[in-house]
């Protein structure tokens, strides 16, 4: 997979949250309330893993990663597999990738990392550009 960019983890925030669960000051069911379109995310397009719902602990976790991006048209907003993610990063311009645990038994879900991948836009050159030479700046100034 090419390269991620940008990456933002949310371990500390899940750990808060689940402090919270466990003194009482947050409700399970606050935080077990996964829409079904998501867990049927989970279902098709997510990856398994070896961590246990840390709310149910009944079910290993799945992971599910999201796509956003201007470019990316229709396919924009969906879930996708890890090997749709590497075409594409391969073909596409950046696009942010959101990953998100889901519990298919009680419905915890959080968002685990967020990062960007796909080529990296070329720079746009300014209107008129390539019409005139760049202005230059002398020494005294």
């Amino acid at each position: 997979m090419r390269t991620q960019r940008q990456v933002v983890d949310y371990a500390l925030q899940r750990r808060s949250l689940l402090a919270a669960v466990r003194a009482g000051r947050t409700g399970v069911a606050e935080v077990c309330d996964a829409n079904p379109y998501l867990l049927r995310a989970a279902k098709f397009h997510g990856q398994g893993t070896d961590v246990v719902c840390p709310i149910c602990r009944k079910e290993q976790l799945t992971l599910v990663s999201w796509v956003f991006g201007d470019k990316l048209g229709t396919v924009s907003g969906s879930a996708r597999t890890p090997d749709e993610l590497v075409r594409l990063a391969a073909t596409e311009e950046e696009f942010s990738v959101h990953v998100v645990e889901v519990c298919r038994t009680c419905s915890w879900n959080h968002l685990v990392q967020s990062y960007v991948l796909g080529a990296v836009p070329t720079p746009k050159r300014p209107r008129g550009s390539r019409d005139r030479p760049p202005k230059r700046r002398t020494a005294s100034e």
